[in-house]
């Protein structure tokens, strides 16, 4: 992977700090990986995955389970933030505005494999876009870690073009922890671009505030 030192960047996260005016609210803290020689048209170009971070962000995740029988049992016994049955999902089939506001309330999806067609059809338009499509698991899983892992997760993908940008923290944590995910985020994409050949800049910044370049060796 490119030489960036976790010093670097948590004195980029304390710049960033600096130079973003005070709000009304405590601002996430961002990283914006801008890639170099990469074919955005070629699917194969393409990163869509979930990077579990080191240290927890603050602000809740929300984490909601599809599913029928002793997995939805489960997972309300173990405080899954909703919970979806088959019946639910043939109205939301025929209300785009409910399932609208489910997708934008929750940041991850996990459904009992069998759902996945009806999911498809019922949701399918709308978690799809927005990367957002259940992860698949058997009837019989433990589905209390799955969902302690994705409370402290967060998605990156690219779109149309070869920038990766998504939260990391929150303006109240440590820069250290800050940078801690900042380079579990950078190692996922290592895995997939080789950031050595395809890294042209990383920046830091607050929700509101301006971004700052993390200086690389």
């Amino acid at each position: 992977m490119v030489k960036i030192s976790l010093e670097n960047i948590a004195e980029a996260v304390a710049q960033a700090k600096k130079e973003a005016k005070k709000r009304n609210f405590c601002q996430s803290v961002e990283a914006i990986i801008c890639l170099k020689g990469v074919d955005m048209k070629s699917p194969s170009s393409r990163i869509h995955e979930i990077v579990t971070l080191p240290n927890p962000i603050p602000k809740e995740i929300k984490v909601c389970v599809i599913a029928d029988g002793d997995l939805m049992i489960k997972a309300r016994e173990v405080g899954a933030d909703g919970i979806l049955t088959k019946e639910d999902l043939e109205r939301l089939a025929e209300d785009k505005k409910e399932a609208k506001k489910i997708a934008k309330e929750y940041n991850f999806f996990v459904a009992r494999a069998d759902l996945m067609p009806s999911i498809g059809r019922a949701l399918g338009p709308i978690l799809g876009p927005r990367g957002k499509m259940p992860q698949p698991v058997p009837p019989t899983v433990d589905i209390k870690p799955i969902i302690e892992r994705l409370r402290r997760s967060v998605m990156i993908r690219t779109r149309n073009q070869p920038v990766v940008q998504c939260r990391v923290g929150t303006e109240d944590m440590d820069d250290k922890k800050i940078a801690e995910n900042i380079m579990a985020v950078l190692s996922a994409v290592d895995k997939k671009f080789r950031l050595d050949q395809h890294l042209d800049s990383l920046y830091v910044k607050l929700t509101m505030g301006p971004a700052v370049e993390v200086k690389m060796k």
